[in-house]
Parts: structure tokens; C-alpha cells; sequence
């Protein structure tokens, strides 16, 4: 099912986001008076098409990684005399320019869109970024964080969410130089700075984690335990469905994650674990058991669900928005995303950020997968950010993407004349290898991610 959700997923968003970017194409063509042979959804022979009134083919090919818009052009076959004003090449160069450039626009407009209706019905909805833990002899702690602490800024820049914070982090990957944080102590109006020294800050890592890098974590809610299984040893211990967790064997462990692992590494080893019950504190001796998993791995478990505590109301920062409010902070987004694509791209450039962190389909329809078994609005959201950086992209200067024909259109307007062909050729056939570089980069990380 998951797979199947994963799959469908990947295929959803990208049929979305090809048709968006291909009729951007095709809705400025026919304002500029270019016959439009063919608007295509997927690369191949179309398997299903038919014809409008103007006798362009709509179709579906059957490899969902592209799609494309061809339009009457003297350069790819005989053009009848009566219908040159009718062809792509036989417009001006700044007709030709808005063409190209549409479809990248459209995505942009999808994703402003997208946003501006999630955040007009659905407001913004974040978790105050409040320090929880802070690791010994790390970055945070020489610095001076502490836990309780709120971060209210990063390098200058108002954080009043956690995910707000982690945006400025990702900037800063790969950098030298001073991270500044403003912080400040609960109930209280004083505010502290912190400097904290980076140096090619996590330039090696896949997929870093930024937090971890300097050394913090946001506060986590306490583990609660749900129902046990029947002759489990939770069951037999007593466990209860509420119960939450504060030590086990006398130590704090905070995060399913660490608590799930503590359990598995525990088999036959008593876990003395105390817990609060209805406000007060219970002692508990659980001894997890050998479990054969369905990967024949084996691990400890003691037959128990795991959750989370509700998040304090005091924690939960909410904002609603108005149209035109709205509107705008969803131009920010987009804004914002087209920039963290750009800056990203200029990093993995110049080796501040380890191309291991390129991702291809594989990782992508991932992504699609878990947005999309999270909910329709992360799946919707997670749209509006791909769109954006499907539009960044396809503006790159580079031959083969609309972005290099826009390159060699201003090229023409500035020569008086087209490019010589020998030019282009080279151009597109540089841009062919740089992208299956490029490709086949993201593909291998894909497959070491598996």
C-alpha cells in the first residue's frame, strides 16, 4: 500500500506540474498568433490524443518524466508560405522570449496560488522554537545555549516558529563564519546574543541535520504509551494507556525514536521506567522480549503503542490571514523558495554542500509518498514547493532548457541575427551532458538512499 501511495503519488504531482508548465507554453503561443502542433503530457509516442478545433493534438505518452509543446517552426520541416505567420521562428524575439519563458512563470503562479489558499483558509499553524536538550562540548553549548531558551532570531532574521528557525539553519549549510542567534529565558523580556563559530559547516554530510550540527534539539514532547498487547510484557508490567513517560533506568530519553531504539538494544535486560499517572509518579519493570521483524531483523520489544503528548497551548503559535494578506505572504514563499533553490544550487557549485544530497525520481516520488500519506494539504503544499523549483530550473541558462533557449533569444536581439548554428549546436549538445551528469548523479544518490 505504501509503495502503491508512493508511486501514485509521484505520478499525480508531476502530471500536475508538466501540465501547469507545458500550458504555459501553449496559452502564450496562441496569444502570440504561433500554430501549436501538438501539447503532450509524458515523452514518446502519444498512446491517447485528440484534436482541438485549430487542429492542435492533445496527448498522453507513456514516460511520465516531461512533457512538451511543438509548435509550427521553419527550422524542424516545411512550413507551407500561407502559414509562415503562423510559425514560432517567424515571430519577433521578444514574442519568442515570453513563449519560453511561460511555462516557468506558470509554475511560479501554481505555487503562488497554492500558498496563497492554503494560508487564507488554513492560516499558519508552528510550534514556538523553544531549546530542549543541548549536547555536551558541542557548538550550542560553548556558545551558550541553553535549554528553555527561545531562538526569536537567526542572523537578524524574526524566527517565531521552530520551522522558521530550521529555514535560516539550511542557509547557512556549507558556510564559515559567525551564526547569530538571538535568545531569550521564558516569562521574561531580556534577550541574549549568541555567536557560534561554523567552519564548511556540515559540507560533507547527506541530508544534515542542522540542529544536530550545532548541537540543540527543540523541545520534544514526552513519550506517552497507548494500549499493550495481551501476554506482552508490558501488558504483565502494568502499563496503562496515558501513562507518561519520564526516566528509564533512571535516565531522561527523550524522542520515540530514541525510546524505540533504547527498547530493541534492551533484549532480556530488566527496564526500570518511571512514569507519571494521572499526575503522579508510578515505578514500572518491563523486560523487553526477542522479536523476529518481517526483514528478519531481530529486536527487542515489549508490546506497547508509542505516541506523543499534545503540544502545550502555550507552545502553538497560529496566525490567520486575510485575501490580501494572503496574497502576499504567499508571494514571500515564493519568493523565499525560488531563492533557497538558487542559493542551494550555487553551493553545490562552488562545494559547500555535498552533491550526495541531490536528489532524483526515486527520491523525489519518496517525498510525494510522505506528503501525500500525511494529508492533502502537506501533499498540496509539497506541490507548490516542487512547482517553484521545477520553475527555477527550467529558467537556468543552460542549452536545452527554456532558460538557454531565452539565453541564445537575447543573444539574437542583442547580434541583430540568430546565432550561428555551429554555436547552438555546441551550446545544446554541452547542456545534453551537464544534465545527464547531472541526472545520473541524483539517480546513484537515490539508489544509496535505498
Amino acid at each position: 500500500m505504501d509503495l502503491l501511495l508512493t508511486v501514485l503519488g509521484f505520478l499525480v504531482a508531476l502530471f500536475i506540474l508538466v501540465s501547469v508548465h507545458e500550458f504555459g507554453h501553449f496559452y502564450v503561443a496562441r496569444l502570440c498568433g504561433v500554430k501549436v502542433l501538438r501539447f503532450c503530457i509524458g515523452l514518446g509516442t502519444p498512446i491517447w490524443s485528440f484534436r482541438d478545433r485549430k487542429g492542435t493534438e492533445f496527448g498522453l505518452a507513456p514516460i511520465p518524466l516531461g512533457g512538451y509543446v511543438k509548435m509550427l517552426d521553419e527550422r524542424e520541416g516545411e512550413v507551407p508560405p500561407e502559414e509562415r505567420h503562423l510559425s514560432y521562428n517567424g515571430k519577433t524575439v521578444w514574442q519568442r522570449i515570453a513563449i519560453l519563458s511561460a511555462g516557468p512563470l506558470a509554475n511560479f503562479l501554481l505555487a503562488l496560488i497554492i500558498f496563497s489558499v492554503l494560508l487564507m483558509f488554513s492560516g499558519s499553524v508552528g510550534i514556538a522554537p523553544i531549546v530542549g536538550a543541548v549536547q555536551k562540548d558541542s557548538l550550542a553549548e560553548r556558545a551558550g545555549l541553553e535549554p528553555g531558551q527561545e531562538i526569536i532570531a537567526v542572523d537578524g532574521v524574526l524566527t517565531p516558529t521552530s520551522q522558521a528557525v530550521m529555514e535560516r539553519l539550511f542557509l547557512r549549510l556549507g558556510e564559515t563564519g559567525l551564526l547569530e542567534l538571538r535568545v531569550s529565558h521564558p516569562e521574561s523580556d531580556l534577550f541574549y546574543d549568541l555567536d557560534i563559530p561554523l567552519q564548511s559547516w556540515l559540507s560533507e554530510l547527506r541530508d544534515p541535520d542542522p540542529t544536530a550540527g550545532i548541537g540543540f534539539d527543540f523541545y520534544i514532547r514526552p513519550v506517552v504509551f497507548g494500549e499493550t498487547q495481551p501476554g506482552t510484557p508490558a501488558h504483565s508490567a502494568g502499563l496503562q494507556v496515558g501513562d507518561v513517560l519520564q526516566t528509564v533506568n533512571g535516565e531522561a530519553i527523550q524522542g520515540l525514536d530514541a525510546v524505540i531504539r533504547y527498547i530493541r538494544e534492551s533484549v532480556g535486560k530488566p527496564l526500570h521506567i518511571q512514569v507519571l499517572r494521572n499526575a503522579e509518579p508510578r515505578a514500572v519493570s518491563v523486560t523487553p522480549v526477542l522479536k523476529t521483524l518481517e526483514d528478519g531483523t531481530q529486536v527487542g520489544q515489549i508490546g506497547v503503542a508509542l505516541g506523543y503528548t499534545p503540544w502545550p497551548d502555550e507552545l502553538i503559535r497560529r496566525e490567520s490571514y486575510g485575501p490580501l494578506t494572503a496574497v502576499w505572504h504567499g508571494l514571500e514563499r515564493t519568493g523565499e523558495t525560488s531563492k533557497f533553490v538558487l542559493i542551494s544550487m550555487k553551493k553545490l557549485l562552488v562545494g559547500e554542500i555535498s552533491t550526495k544530497n541531490l536528489s532524483g525520481p526515486i527520491g523525489i516520488a519518496k517525498v510525494a509518498g510522505d506528503h501525500a500519506r500525511a494529508g492533502l494539504v502537506y501533499f498540496v503544499e509539497f506541490l507548490a514547493i516542487l512547482s517553484v523549483y521545477l520553475g527555477v530550473l527550467n529558467l537556468l541558462p543552460i542549452p536545452v532548457l527554456d532558460g538557454g533557449h531565452i539565453l541564445y533569444s537575447i543573444a539574437e536581439a542583442i547580434k541583430g541575427s540568430p546565432l550561428s548554428e555551429r554555436v547552438q549546436m555546441f551550446g545544446y549538445s554541452l547542456g545534453l551532458v551537464i544534465l545527464a551528469g547531472v541526472m545520473i548523479m541524483a539517480f546513484y544518490n537515490d539508489l544509496l538512499r535505498l
